[in-house]
């Protein structure tokens, strides 16, 4: 099993880092294609049917560069999309991010959990059936967290006006008996250290990244299309902003590592180099 095409992976912008990095750490041995679409962040602002354009135009652009599977990195993106791309792309493996409420309603002792998400996750018909499985007998706290991504986004991960954003999510949920966050935006976990410090040490914050990865590996895998070469993966990174070398100083103090950045440009509803 020795298949060195690489793996997309997407987001609207370097939220899906979180994702990317969980990747890599799980099968440091592949190759990633990592597409920021900054020129349309946040997803979770926009329209359904516009974000499930992005995605399959995102996706057309990572199959032409000879992906052998696809990681829809953002959880926006993935209750818009990810029907229909299976649907549009059935040669494809895709996978995608689901909110883990199932886990959080598992371990909570309290039955009160905390979800932070996008207006679009929770409108959107995946997060729904998640709760209908899995949260009977739960009570979920929603927050939408307004601004927050674009704080993410801005590399702000400690300021003020994530602070406060996250504390004015957060605090009504404690009081009100809280025991789990469960974060349902792959940017959130870039803040999961204020996040603790502002829910503290009792309460559990539950990123689903390694999840997702554990998934990746199952799938490829299973399609017999991973890459067990006895060598070091690699990753090309790419944005749609205009200044890829600001998305570029943003991604290496996301990573820990130095980072370059390729500009792509749509037009229309294609993506191509710029």
């Amino acid at each position: 099993m020795c298949d060195a095409r690489p793996i997309g992976v997407f987001d609207s912008g370097v939220g899906g880092l979180s994702v990317l990095r969980a990747l890599r750490a799980k099968m440091p041995n592949e190759h990633f294609l990592y597409i920021a679409d900054q020129s349309h962040v946040p997803y979770g602002l926009r329209r359904l049917n516009e974000v499930r354009a992005l995605a399959e135009g995102i996706t057309r652009y990572l199959l032409a560069q000879h992906a052998k599977a696809v990681v829809v990195a953002c959880n926006t993106a993935s209750a818009a999309a990810l029907h229909s791309l299976r649907e549009t792309f059935p040669d494809t493996p895709f996978v995608g991010m689901e909110p883990a409420v199932k886990p959080a309603a598992e371990h909570t002792r309290t039955r009160v959990v905390g979800v932070l998400a996008t207006p679009a996750t929770f409108q959107g018909a995946l997060y729904a059936s998640v709760v209908e499985r899995f949260a009977q007998g739960t009570r979920l706290l929603e927050a939408t967290c307004p601004g927050l991504v674009q704080e993410i986004e801005a590399g702000r991960l400690n300021g003020e006006r994530a602070r406060a954003i996250l504390a004015e999510a957060l605090q009504p949920m404690l009081a009100r008996g809280m025991d789990t966050v469960v974060l349902g935006c792959t940017h959130y976990p870039f803040v999961i250290p204020l996040i603790q410090e502002i829910v503290g040490k009792d309460v559990r914050v539950i990123d689903p990244a390694p999840a997702i990865a554990r998934q990746t590996a199952r799938v490829l895998a299973a399609r017999g299309i991973g890459n067990a070469a006895d060598r070091t993966g690699s990753v090309r990174f790419y944005t749609t902003a205009t200044q890829p070398e600001t998305t570029a100083e943003i991604m290496a103090r996301l990573l820990g590592e130095e980072v370059r950045v390729e500009r792509l440009r749509w037009q229309e509803a294609r993506l191509e180099n710029a």
